[in-house]
């Protein structure tokens, strides 16, 4: 499970990286277009949608095993790039209030998920380069069913958050740079 997630953190180190690379080159010039205000309210609203897309990339990182880890690696990138771009982009007072408070559980639980889409691959190389009788072990079953598990408990935590508590702490934090 060890190697698994630390690659999975290894790649979505490298992934964030890039999105801050790129974003210094190709999209600091766009911030001027981005609106962020305080002046919001909690929209209970939104939680299943947001709830359901954050599923959904759970989901495909950790079923992206299956594809002997394509999958996996482009949604690692795709959201590396993403967080490492608002890191570049947003002022650093707008991404602490609106994306630090939930991104503490969701960038957490890509990761793991990532580590759970990663672990197939690996154990059928281990399986191929002949360092194991079996393909899957009940164990390995075991390890990608608790990472899976625990990737989602912490992607609806970062739902909760980002629906219920982002937009206070953002409002909060932001009504006192005034």
């Amino acid at each position: 499970m060890m190697k698994s997630l630390r690659f999975s953190l290894g790649f979505s180190i490298i992934a964030y990286t890039y999105g801050v690379l790129l974003s210094k080159i190709h999209i600091k010039e766009k911030i001027a277009e981005l609106p962020f205000r305080a002046d919001f309210c909690v929209n209970a609203d939104i939680f299943i949608p947001i709830l359901i897309n954050n599923l959904c990339t759970v989901i495909l990182t950790v079923l992206g095993g299956f594809t002997m880890a394509v999958i996996t690696t482009l949604e690692l990138a795709w959201n590396g790039m993403i967080i490492g771009g608002l890191f570049v982009i947003l002022p650093i007072y707008v991404f602490l209030s609106f994306v630090l408070p939930h991104a503490i559980f969701e960038i957490p639980a890509i990761i793991i998920a990532g580590a759970a889409g990663f672990k197939i691959p690996y154990e059928i190389i281990r399986y191929l380069a002949g360092k194991k009788e079996q393909i899957l072990t009940k164990e390995d079953l075991k390890e990608y069913l608790t990472l899976a598990l625990i990737s989602i408990i912490l992607i609806v935590i970062a739902a909760f958050i980002e629906v219920y508590l982002t937009p206070r702490i953002a409002e909060h934090f932001l009504s006192g740079l005034r």
